[in-house]
């Protein structure tokens, strides 16, 4: 059966809407409202979900490069972030209407998620009418987050998950001491004595959470880090000996907060209602063992992103809503607290990828391409006539005398002699293409150019013709998948089917996978990716996307597709002097601070852009892009030694007469803006 790609990239009527590149792209499906096809045929960006708060992407990756600010470039909308924390705040206080719950719902960022000090600032400062809080995992994250908050006239939560060592609990303690609201949560019986021994060195009583390894397991890659064989937590066994431990110490009030973690992108909407299930009866028994002081439930992170929109069970995607997420949470705790009789408790969750994903778009240029053709059927014949002597026919390739080059003495290839028979072979099925069956000139060519490559290795093809071959090869395969593009989708051989993905063509783009878009990389997800301009026209080129890297892991060659990943992407012929930007979307959850330094390329230009009361936008805050220099410095290079070095080289290579003093001083000029400049590629009226 052929793919949807083929289906929708060839639609039968001939013009070309903006509609159907929104529908190509799926972008209402993914886009959650934020993005869209404006009318002029670019995306548009919608912070607030509404068609009247409406921003160009390629007006203000123009105005960012008016400002010098050149792709690739992550650009923040804050304003997005701000909706995500409204929308999570909003679809749980209707769950809570809806069920009659007595009890309130917090959401606490895990600052994980995304590290970058203008995130959590905006997520805390945003999070502030709705009382939402933090969450950290180790102390770096600790102690950004005790600063940060220092300025709170209403303490909000702190949850402090992960291994806490001693001084990660004695930093807790004295948080405690300064007026946070900050609850650890207990991993292990060994973190439970650990801070006992701080508590009665400083004289305070804590608040105290604890995780609970569950029994029910997760779903989809991270399902490893949920249920009994999890990383952290304690067994129903060690949660009755914490509690008899704290009930010794006259310290059981303070346990305030029962914890699981489900795990990360759960796409199954069954996860959830286990876990949580699960996690509501452990509340309801420990507050029968007399943990009067309970009265949170902390279900944690799990709440998923529909990366391609087709709201189906797989890992790119989720088969539940926020609202369907937030109702079944809220529904499973009243459900068990009501069954016996308990108190509906305070709602926490983790829910940073949901919060944050949608913020972040990383635009690129593509500034170069390798092609897959086209094959012009008169460039072909003139090329096979010229270099071996032989004539179209309307039936066929016609050598004559069996196959022997032109009687005037033979071509340029050939020099008079006779053509091999694999080129003849290949000439054969690319004409028989259209007048016969298109598999069994597939198999000739392939058969063809498998004999012909086995000549040339043996010494008895030379290197014109072995290039003329693969000519007549690639030529051949396009003119099979152009005959299957035309046939009914049942009607296409499954041999045929990917041959779009066989025969697409490379785009080189101006950015590396591995600081932008690591999880690409190590964990094979899908980030919906597409041109961000010239949506208007028919895109008719297909191919996969390879960054500046010189490795080969450093490309992405699985797109977003309702029914399964695409292999190729559809996308614009490449015009000479002329921008073509891109953009990856949804990338505002784990990218920027997992990212690595293959080959030295660092981080890219960071913007937030806000909407303006005014209409508009404007640039809030801005972070420049590492600069050779700084990744240089990342692994422990002296830059302030390598220009000296470089010109004392210079200098004895004058003398030597290897270079000029002009040569010397351009060499150097280039390697002192190198150092002080961008990683990337730059516009070629930018570059010296």
């Amino acid at each position: 059966m052929a793919t949807r790609e083929s289906r929708v990239a060839e639609p039968a009527r001939s013009e070309w809407t903006v509609q159907d590149a929104a529908d190509l792209y799926q972008v209402e499906a993914w886009g959650e409202g934020y993005f869209a096809v404006g009318e002029t045929g670019r995306v548009v960006v919608r912070p607030d979900r509404t068609p009247a708060q409406e921003l160009d992407l390629f007006e203000i990756v123009c105005g960012l490069r008016d400002r010098d600010l050149y792709a690739p470039v992550l650009i923040r909308f804050s304003d997005i972030l701000s909706d995500r924390l409204k929308r999570l705040h909003d679809v749980f206080a209707a769950a809570i209407a809806e069920n009659g719950y007595e009890g309130q719902y917090i959401a606490v960022y895990p600052i994980k998620v995304n590290q970058q000090r203008p995130v959590v600032e905006e997520v805390h400062r945003h999070g502030r009418d709705f009382g939402f809080g933090l969450e950290v995992g180790s102390k770096p994250e600790l102690l950004a987050v005790m600063a940060l908050t220092a300025g709170d006239r209403t303490p909000r939560l702190i949850v402090c998950n992960g291994f806490k060592d001693s001084t990660y609990l004695e930093a807790v303690i004295l948080a405690t001491k300064l007026g946070r609201h900050i609850i650890p949560v207990i991993e292990s019986l060994t973190e439970l004595r650990r801070l006992l021994k701080h508590r009665d060195t400083y004289d305070v009583r804590p608040r105290l959470g604890v995780r609970v390894k569950l029994a029910s397991q997760g779903a989809g890659r991270w399902k490893e880090s949920a249920g009994e064989k999890s990383k952290f937590g304690l067994f129903a066994s060690e949660v009755v000996e914490m509690v008899r431990i704290l009930r010794e110490r006259g310290m059981l009030d303070c346990l305030e907060l029962v914890h699981c973690h489900p795990g990360s992108q759960l796409h199954d909407i069954r996860r959830v209602k286990d876990a949580v299930g699960e996690l509501a009866h452990v509340y309801a028994e420990l507050l029968a063992l007399g943990a009067d002081g309970l009265r949170y439930v902390n279900v944690g992170g799990g709440l998923g992103v529909d990366y391609d929109g087709s709201q189906a069970n797989r890992s790119s995607s989720l088969n539940y809503t926020m609202e369907e997420y937030a109702g079944e949470v809220v529904y499973r705790i009243a459900s068990v607290c009501e069954a016996k009789g308990v108190a509906h408790p305070t709602v926490i969750s983790e829910s940073g990828r949901a919060i944050a994903a949608y913020q972040s778009v990383l635009v690129f240029d593509v500034p170069g391409a390798i092609r897959m053709g086209p094959f012009p059927d008169e460039d072909i014949r003139r090329t096979v006539e010229h270099e071996l002597g032989l004539a179209a026919t309307d039936g066929g390739s016609a050598a004559t005398d069996g196959g022997s080059a032109a009687a005037d003495g033979g071509s340029a290839a050939t020099d008079g002699e006779e053509v091999p028979q694999p080129l003849l072979d290949l000439f054969t099925a690319y004409e028989s293409v259209g007048t016969g069956s298109i598999m069994e000139a597939y198999h000739d060519a392939t058969q063809a150019r498998e004999q012909a490559l086995a000549l040339f290795n043996l010494g008895y093809l030379s290197l014109g013709l072995r290039g003329l071959a693969e000519r007549l090869f690639w030529a051949t395969c396009t003119r099979v998948r152009d005959a299957c593009r035309s046939m009914e989708p049942e009607d296409v051989p499954a041999e045929l089917e990917r041959l779009d993905e066989f025969l697409a063509d490379t785009y080189f783009c101006n950015f590396s996978v591995f600081p932008s878009l690591p999880d690409s990389w190590a964990i094979d997800p899908l980030f919906p990716i597409m041109p961000i301009h010239r949506l208007e026209e028919r895109p008719t080129r297909k191919a996969v996307l390879a960054d500046l890297t010189c490795d080969s892991d450093g490309k992405i060659d699985r797109f977003t597709d309702m029914d399964e990943p695409r292999r190729t992407l559809d996308v614009h012929e490449l015009r000479p002097g002329e921008d073509y930007y891109m953009a990856a979307f949804l990338v505002g959850a784990y990218q920027e601070t997992l990212g690595d330094l293959h080959n030295l390329f660092g981080d890219t230009h960071v913007v937030h852009v806000r909407l303006h009361e005014a209409g508009g936008w404007w640039i809030e805050e801005l972070v420049r892009g590492d600069t050779a220099r700084k990744v240089l410095e990342y692994v422990q290079y002296d830059v302030d030694r390598l220009l000296p070095e470089l010109a004392r080289d210079c200098e004895l290579a004058v003398r030597a007469e290897r270079l000029t003093l002009p040569e010397s001083r351009t060499l150097l000029r280039f390697y002192e803006t190198e150092l002080n400049g961008y990683t990337y590629l730059l516009p070629e009226d930018r570059q010296a």
